[in-house]
């Protein structure tokens, strides 16, 4: 493959620090690069570097002649004055850009919901953020820099920007180069990975998983090399390898290699031991969302929920933004009363909520992080049964990447990802038995992701997320549910179902209002629909008989013996077997519905 860009003997500081020692590498035609690395290791330093928009103090980039580079930094560089349309596409004529597909397929899964005719100074930022990537990608460019191009972007976002890159570079011999933290895009889109560590760039082929394997491989073989690090690693493979089955099919991974490192890691999470906890914490009831609904000004938000939450379920929430996500996590949190419907909360339910906006640092911003943690409690456990361990809040910092030396920094100084660690340690701290993130991943590097999903491995609690980085939800949650036109429904196949629902949403043809004498319309004949009819009705009934089935199975866990783990498996494989049931009949329920719309 042809050369593109190279650098030779990269050294880049600053007075602090030195952010590159002699660092060499190069890219070439078809390479898709991710770049990880903990926050402040100078990813984004050495994008600049190889762009030319950073001067490294010695050593040069090299181009090949001719070749066009194309960067979405992390700056806001769009021009307030310019209308949606003039920033992505310019001065082209109508006819010219909607005549071209590929400008089309990125305004579509980008732009849909924009006012294209709007000036970009009245966009919020995350628009504003997207307005920047579709103008980057509707261009012609041999070298396509994005530096964090997930933030802002939801789930079917980032899962359109996947394929669209995936499809760019099946047909282009140019290169991409991609910081990110979403590990799920970097595994999805990524032939190779660069790790920047140490004022190093250490390169591994594959994407994040056949990185995180290579980078375990690297650690076991290093003597040197942390145990608490190398831990986490093994622990993250274990999940790569077991817990996802669609990942393992990856041809880039050394089976034999893999097998050999995980074949002493436990699950990664007990969950017989950690329901019986949360059992044991919570009773028999946490919160039970009752035929509720919920509107604001006359526009209907949620319709008819019914959610039933047990003692340590981990769920994660799906939804287009404005689909009501926080809405539904309010109902939960106590802070929405439902317009009709009701919400039924067990007397030992304590809810904390991480929130997005960092509120419980607001009164700490100038006191040292030392003076903080010395007002909460002496030690957190952290594991369960014969592997609990007690740490202080000190060394669950360390263990959440802070040193000792950070402990005397005024909260107000702590970097975005240290103010979003320090936030959840206070919260755990507090210890509530209902554990509600709302997108918790902001501003943090894979490093610090896996370790706060090590963290949340033997926390004994209910868990909600919101979340739009699938990577995470999927590793921390054990199912998941969506907001669809108002409604909650659950998802047995996860993400890729909530994905497929919504293609095929957006895909449907809008219907004519029907007037109230408007009757059924179908293909089917008279006896047909009776037929059907009468199959939806037991269709129904069936689901409530799951439904109230599982609901007793959950209260009965209350009074089983904790201790006996073999017991408590069996009951929740019961529960979960009933659940699939109901989940399967909804199936039907659905398609015998749309015969009567």
């Amino acid at each position: 493959m042809a050369h593109l860009l190279g650098a030779e003997a990269l050294h880049l500081e600053y007075p602090t620090k030195v952010v590159f020692g002699s660092v060499s590498m190069g890219v070439n035609e078809g390479d898709r690069i991710g770049i990880v690395g903990r926050n402040g290791d100078g990813k984004s330093s050495l994008l600049g570097m190889l762009s030319g928009r950073i001067e490294p103090d010695s050593g040069r980039v090299t181009r090949r002649g001719g070749v066009r580079v194309g960067v979405l930094d992390q700056a806001d560089r769009l021009e307030d004055a310019l209308t949606v349309e003039r920033t992505v596409v310019g001065d082209a004529a109508e006819h010219e850009w909607a005549g071209d597909a590929g400008i089309r397929d990125v305004i579509a899964g980008l732009l849909s919901d924009l006012d294209w005719h709007a000036p970009v100074g009245m966009l919020s930022g995350g628009q504003r953020r997207r307005v920047a990537l579709a103008r980057l990608l509707v261009g012609d460019w041999d070298v396509v820099m994005l530096d964090e191009p997930t933030n802002h972007l939801d789930v079917e976002a980032i899962s359109w920007l996947a394929g669209h890159l995936k499809r760019r570079w099946a047909t282009n011999a140019g290169g991409l180069l991609m910081v990110t933290h979403d590990r799920w895009i970097l595994d999805e889109v990524c032939t190779a990975t660069w790790e920047v560590h140490d004022g190093t760039v250490e390169s591994f082929e594959g994407g994040y998983a056949a990185y995180i394997l290579q980078r375990a491989e690297r650690d076991r073989q290093a003597v040197a090399t942390e145990a608490r690090r190398r831990n986490l690693v093994r622990k993250e493979l274990a999940w790569l390898r077991r817990g996802a089955p669609a990942r393992t099919s990856k041809p880039k991974f050394r089976i034999d290699a893999a097998n050999q490192l995980i074949e002493d890691v436990p699950e990664i999470r007990d969950r017989a031991r950690l329901q019986s906890l949360a059992v044991s914490r919570l009773g028999k009831d946490v919160v039970d969302l009752l035929d509720v609904s919920v509107g604001y000004e006359g526009r209907s938000v949620l319709r008819d929920v019914e959610w039933r939450i047990a003692p340590g379920e981990r769920t994660g929430i799906l939804g287009v933004n404005g689909a009501g996500k926080s809405t539904l996590l309010g109902l939960v949190a106590g802070s929405v009363t439902p317009v009709s419907g009701r919400v039924k909360r067990g007397a030992s339910v304590r809810v904390a909520v991480l929130s997005q906006r960092l509120d419980e640092l607001a009164e700490h911003l100038d006191e040292p992080v030392r003076a903080v943690l010395a007002r909460l409690r002496t030690n957190y456990t952290v594991g369960v049964g014969s592997k609990a361990q007690e740490l202080t809040p000190s060394q669950l910092l360390e263990r959440l990447g802070f040193s000792s030396a950070q402990l005397s920094t005024p909260v107000k100084d702590l970097s975005g990802g240290q103010k979003r660690r320090l936030q959840l340690l206070l919260v755990l701290l507090d210890q509530p038995n209902v554990l509600i993130l709302d997108e918790p991943t902001n501003d943090l590097d894979t490093d610090m992701l896996a370790a706060m999903e090590d963290l949340l491995d033997s926390w004994p609690g209910t868990l909600l997320v919101v979340s739009h980085d699938r990577y995470f939800l999927e590793r921390v949650t054990d199912q998941q549910y969506a907001i669809l036109d108002g409604r909650l429904r659950h998802l047995p196949g996860g993400v890729d179902e909530y994905l497929k629902l919504r293609a095929a949403s957006d895909a449907a043809p809008a219907s004519p209002a029907k007037t109230p004498d408007q009757k059924p319309s179908s293909v089917l004949s008279g006896a047909e629909l009776r037929a059907a009819e009468k199959e939806l009705a037991s269709v129904e009934r069936r689901i409530e008989k799951l439904q109230q089935q599982a609901a007793d199975a959950r209260a009965k866990l209350a009074d089983l013996d904790q201790a006996d783990y073999q017991l408590l498996g069996t009951e929740m494989a019961k529960i979960t077997a009933l659940d699939d049931e109901a989940s399967a009949l909804e199936e039907r329920w659905l398609d015998l519905s749309a015969l009567w719309e």
